[in-house]
């Protein structure tokens, strides 16, 4: 398996957060943004890289702005 990069970790920590604080399971969170629950735990753990399109799904169903999600990095 390869190693995180920073970006990604930072990113999935991020999400993970997001998601905790809207009261969210991966599966709910999965569930609104039309993808895997795998999927979603693979990007929080860092293990995909996110394309800018699920990166806007994720986004929309946490209920706020890419830029939100990615003003840390």
């Amino acid at each position: 398996m390869p190693v995180p990069n920073k970006i990604s970790k930072v990113l999935g920590e991020t999400i993970r957060a997001k998601r905790i604080e809207a009261g969210l399971s991966q599966e709910q969170l999965a569930e609104k943004s039309q993808l895997a629950r795998n999927y979603i735990g693979n990007i929080e753990r860092a293990e995909y890289k996110v394309t800018v399109e699920t990166l806007a799904r994720i986004a929309k169903a946490l209920g706020m702005r890419v830029r939100d999600l990615v003003d840390d990095l």
